[in-house]
């Protein structure tokens, strides 16, 4: 990549951020989806521009092929805002390389191209209304292949996405006599597929997050439309959602941040009792435990990625970070939404829209529970029958 370091990208990010997402968020939230749709494309327009779009996309692809670990930086700063993820072209990246690696030829050349150049979006749907996802081995949605197409039957839901998407790539069980992790395959849907309907947009907390109920009824698409092999549905799922959840976190930490900048600013300028509020000390324990809390998960993020990196899968501190990432950015944005005071349960400022975030973090990519007992169990694995145990401290433990 014949281009800036990182520090000087993510310093360019940043300035993007904050001078050309953030005065247009509440636009955004609430304007008209035509608005919307006019705001977005000049976003990504000024970023091509800007030499910022699609960082982390392979060369071959079309991105600028930033490495790894130097993204993963960059990311931080995009995660401030959820709009500057589809407005800087991140919004498609764990989607651009399960095309690039596992889709047949031609639906590389159909939507790869135009995905990575933020011309159409994707959606993804596993999740399913009916049953417990964090065992995703009870999807109930079937895709059975006969006569060389696939006929699919389901309902999902939190479909990210799906009310503008080009296509859906859908979870499904096509596999009924193999082991329970191989029963299942991953299959594009155009989404103009006779069949394919949209049922509503699931509000969240009372408003709309962009997230979509879709009923599958006999939808029929070519058998070439399988992703990769027959069963590889949850291969393929964790290759994505390693390098994803490491990015989830990282934007955790850019919220995290900003929430921290609104409740510093906020204490220093707000007056109580005769001095300002950052005279108090239970505010200024607000902010000792906020900033400890976004370093120590910072440090933590940031050797998983460094592990996934050096090609270890690094499943403990990735599940570690999931859990930790969620509950540090829930807590920074609810005491800056307690240092606000009335104006933090306003839409005045971004809190609110981050504060649910916040929740939804604690579920989605695998609810904290089951994270907690997967690791647990992992590492207590190790100290079985006089087993070798676990040293922190040794050099690349993973």
């Amino acid at each position: 990549m014949n281009s800036p370091d990182w520090k000087t990208l993510r310093d360019k990010v940043k300035r993007f951020v904050e001078d050309r997402v953030y005065p247009v968020e509440h636009d955004m939230d609430y304007g008209p989806r035509t608005q919307r749709n006019v705001i977005m494309a000049r976003l990504i327009e000024e970023a091509k521009t800007a030499g910022l779009w699609a960082l982390g996309h392979p060369q071959e692809i079309g991105g600028q092929g930033m490495p790894f670990l130097d993204y993963v930086h960059v990311n931080e700063v995009i995660g401030r805002s959820f709009y500057a993820m589809q407005a800087l072209g991140t919004l498609s990246l764990q989607d651009s390389l399960m095309l690039h690696r596992h889709a047949a030829p031609q639906w590389r050349t159909r939507y790869l191209g135009p995905l990575v150049a933020g011309e159409i979006i994707p959606s993804f749907a596993m999740t399913e209304p009916d049953v417990a996802s964090s065992d995703p081995t009870q999807l109930q949605t079937t895709a059975s292949l006969d006569n060389g197409r696939w006929t699919i039957n389901g309902r999902k839901w939190f479909t990210t996405g799906a009310g503008d998407a080009e296509y859906t790539t859908v979870m499904c069980r096509t596999e009924s006599d193999a082991p329970r992790h191989e029963c299942f395959s991953m299959i594009i849907v155009p989404t103009n597929t006779r069949g394919y309907r949209i049922v509503r947009e699931t509000p969240l907390f009372g408003i709309p997050g962009g997230h979509w109920e879709v009923e599958y009824d006999n939808v029929q698409v070519p058998q070439d439309n399988l992703l990769g092999p027959r069963g590889a549905g949850f291969a393929i799922a964790q290759q994505r959602l390693g390098p994803g959840r490491i990015f989830h976190c990282m934007r955790w930490l850019g919220q995290a941040q900003r929430a921290f900048d609104l409740m510093c600013r906020r204490l220093n300028e707000r007056v109580a009792f005769g001095e300002p509020l950052s005279r108090k000390q239970l505010m200024q324990s607000h902010v000792f435990e906020s900033a400890a809390e976004i370093q120590a998960c910072r440090m933590l993020t940031l050797e998983a990625a460094r592990q996934l990196d050096a090609g270890s899968d690094a499943r403990e501190m990735i599940g570690i970070i999931k859990v930790v990432g969620a509950r540090m950015l829930h807590n920074v944005v609810d005491r800056a939404i307690q240092v606000h005071g009335a104006l933090g349960l306003t839409d005045d400022t971004p809190l609110g829209r981050m504060y649910l975030h916040a929740r939804e973090a604690r579920i989605y990519d695998g609810p904290d529970e089951v994270h907690i007992q997967s690791i647990g169990r992992r590492y207590l694995k190790r100290y079985r029958s006089d087993g070798p145990g676990f040293d922190f401290g040794e050099p690349d433990a993973s």
